[in-house]
Formats: structure tokens, C-alpha cells, sequence
């Protein structure tokens, strides 16, 4: 995917277009002063919720606001409406290890899910990763049902810097979906409840 960045008179500014995008600093600055680029035009990952982040971001930035807050990309949630739902923030295991972590990863089957039982749609699974030095939530991934609401919960987590120890005496509902989020955690540590 790139962004329609054609016939906008880009050439006559300092704004860097590469790979069909404009090039763009945390604040969605692009190098022509004034010009600013939030979405699809500035880049992966094509998300409306990127997108709607981005604008609100850069707009705070330029307002003044105190408490603005760049875009942290490690803490998109990316989405798949399938069936199964597909949902993920943060690293991969693999890109965690790549980056140099020592990892503690949980998985949880929504088979040993309540409600995933008594839904009837038990296909899937929850995935958390881990960094085993600092506890630090570094990546959560989710296949299964209403996977892309769940995901808020880790994305939560993760903005809040929240460790594996805080999860983990986190009182979660029951019978409820979100309860996979839990046991994935613990599972983590060898303290599932539920399988």
C-alpha cells in the first residue's frame, strides 16, 4: 500500500516522499515547515486507529499542550476481522530475541476458556512475551474469538509500562474471554489455573 501523494506539488517543498510516503518525525513533521502528514501517507502500519492517533498527536504537539505524547509504533494494536479474529501489539518472539531479550513467553488455548466453551468457539490461542529481566510486557498476539477487543486490555498494559507481576494479581472476571489474558500470563510462570 502507499499513500496518494501524487499531483500534490510535493516537489516544489522540502517534504521527502520514499516508497510511495511521506517521510516524517515522531510528531508526523514532515521537513517543509508546516506541512505535516498523518495515515496511510506516512507510512505503515495502515490502520484508521494509527491514524486518527497520529492526527490527534501532532495536533496537541502543535496546540502546546503539555502532556502531548508522540506516537509510540511498538504500541499499535493491529487487527484482523476474520474469522478467527486475529489481534496483536508490540513484538513478536522472534523480534524480541532479534533485539537482544531473554524472553519468558505464556500461551493460553481459549479450549480451556469458560465462556470460549460455552460461546461454542474455542479455536485459538493467547500469546504473551515477555522481558524475563525487567517483567516488562514487550508483546502480546491473539487468535480467536473477539480477539480485537481483548487486545485494548494488553495495549493498556503495555502504555502503562505494566509488569508481569501486576498482570498476574489482576482480578479478571469470570466467566469471561478476557480470563485467557490472564491465564496466558501466568502460563508464563508455570501458574495457569484453568488447564
Amino acid at each position: 500500500m502507499v499513500g496518494n501523494v501524487e499531483e500534490l506539488g510535493l516537489e516544489n517543498t522540502r517534504a521527502q516522499v520514499e516508497k510511495g510516503h511521506l517521510l516524517v518525525d515522531q510528531w508526523s513533521r514532515t521537513d517543509e515547515p508546516g506541512l505535516y502528514a498523518i495515515g496511510d501517507v506516512a507510512g505503515p502500519p495502515w490502520l484508521a486507529h494509527k491514524a486518527s492517533h497520529e492526527g490527534v498527536a501532532c495536533v496537541e504537539r502543535i496546540a502546546g499542550l503539555p502532556d502531548a505524547r508522540a506516537l509510540d509504533p511498538g504500541a499499535v494494536p493491529s487487527c484482523i476481522y476474520s474469522h478467527p479474529q486475529v489481534a496483536s501489539v508490540g513484538l513478536t518472539e522472534a523480534q524480541a530475541r532479534a533485539q537482544g531479550f531473554t524472553v519468558t513467553v505464556g500461551r493460553f488455548p481459549f479450549a480451556g476458556n469458560g465462556k470460549a466453551l460455552s460461546l461454542g468457539d474455542t479455536d485459538g490461542m493467547i500469546k504473551t512475551v515477555f522481558d524475563e529481566s525487567s517483567g516488562e510486557l514487550l508483546g502480546a498476539h491473539m487468535v480467536g474469538p473477539d480477539v480485537t477487543e481483548l487486545i485494548a486490555t494488553y495495549a493498556t498494559a503495555r502504555s502503562l509500562e505494566t509488569t508481569e507481576s501486576e498482570l498476574m494479581h489482576t482480578i479478571f472476571p469470570h466467566p469471561t474471554l478476557s480470563e485467557g489474558l490472564h491465564e496466558s500470563v501466568l502460563a508464563a510462570f508455570g501458574r495457569t489455573l484453568h488447564i
